[in-house]
């Protein structure tokens, strides 16, 4: 007897894993038994990192640690650099972050996932996107600086510049937020790579292609892009009902787990009204206006603002394009991804779900003279 087939896997436990909670019906999200607002607004990203990939909260020794080997395996390697400026001005960050993270995999494609590489790793992200972003605005690099914690290092390396500390702060609490989030989409991809035996790269380059989409990781920009059709607060409901007729998706808005308001989102929110109070004052108007839709569409359904809606004006406000949206976001999951990998090599089995075939019955193939 074949088992239930269940579209998008929906509900389906593939893994068990100590590293985080999504709790949907009561918006909860906890990293390793903390609650994510605990960690937010009063922990490094450093310690974070630390917590997903060791289970604890580090010590004071075990964070100078972990910030000083951080901060000695930012810098690229040759082919990677040479990577960065073989490829068009006009490439995708996504793409550019995917392609460099292979080349630099080539290094350690034959050994096991390691917690050092994985901090190799979690450190060369912010480097490969800084670089290649200053590359195609025909500036000079910015070399990694080993005084700076990750995200004012991350913001130095973009801009030339040190950025004030609530911007820093503010960049800190979005990376600490997204850098973990259950069996989402893009760490399934990990996992599944990795129950292969397969080298970390590998695991990193699959699940940046999964962030990649539109569906997942690739949110914040589209709210962005619906914001700015919408332009004004007063234009939000007109917009809006416009775009219900024409069944035009609201982006930032639903979420497979959360049957309840994005903790996240909750964090977020706040953070975007104070930085970027422009940004709130539409974003704001079009939350209200849409929830108010979709609950007059489906009433017995639950619609709530997730975490995508109001990390756009948090990451507009700390000064990043549009583009560099998306794999920002990678900058932060690596750490969640690169834990899980671990994970999963500490007590593997291939990952091999089956498939219904719906084809045609058993039959016999005509001659090509007969087709």
């Amino acid at each position: 007897m074949s088992a239930e087939f269940v579209p998008g896997l929906e509900g389906i436990i593939a893994a068990r894993t100590e590293i985080s909670l999504v709790d949907g019906a009561n918006g909860r999200l906890v990293y390793r038994g903390y609650v994510i607002a605990d960690l937010a607004e009063e922990m490094s990203f450093e310690e974070v990192a630390y917590l997903l990939w060791n289970g604890s909260l580090p010590k004071r020794a075990e964070l100078d640690a972990l910030t000083q080997e951080l901060a000695g395996s930012r810098a690229l390697t040759a082919p990677a650099m040479a990577t960065l400026e073989s490829l068009p001005a006009d490439t995708d960050p996504m793409d550019v972050l995917r392609s460099v993270v292979s080349v630099q995999g080539v290094e350690h494609k034959l050994q096991k996932p390691t917690i050092p590489l994985a901090i190799h790793a979690t450190a060369s992200f912010p480097t490969i996107l800084a670089t290649f972003h200053r590359l195609t605005q025909g500036l000079k690099p910015v070399e990694p600086r080993a005084d700076l914690g990750h995200a004012a290092n991350y913001l130095y390396m973009l801009n030339g510049k040190e950025a004030s500390p609530e911007i820093v702060q503010a960049l800190n609490t979005y990376l600490v937020l997204l850098a973990d989030h259950g069996m989402n989409a893009s760490t399934f991809t990990a996992r599944v790579i990795a129950s292969t035996d397969s080298d970390l790269a590998s695991c990193l380059v699959g699940a940046i292609g999964a962030l990649k989409g539109p569906a997942h990781g690739g949110a914040p920009s589209a709210v962005m892009d619906q914001l700015e059709q919408i332009g004004t607060a007063d234009n939000a409901e007109h917009w809006m009902r416009e775009a219900r007729k024409e069944k035009v998706r609201f982006m930032g808005f639903g979420h497979r787990v959360y049957r309840t308001y994005d903790p996240r989102a909750k964090i977020l929110k706040a953070l975007c009204q104070r930085l970027n109070p422009k940004f709130y004052e539409l974003a704001s108007k079009v939350e209200e206006t849409a929830l108010a839709l979709l609950h007059e569409e489906h009433p017995e359904r639950p619609q709530a603002t997730n975490v995508e809606f109001y990390s756009a004006g948090v990451l507009q406000a700390i000064g990043l394009p549009t583009e560099y949206f998306p794999p920002t976001f990678a900058v932060s999951r690596v750490a969640g991804w690169s834990a899980h990998v671990l994970e999963q090599g500490s007590h593997n089995r291939l990952i091999r779900p089956q498939s219904e075939y719906i084809g045609p019955a058993p039959r016999k193939p005509l001659p090509l003279a007969e087709r």
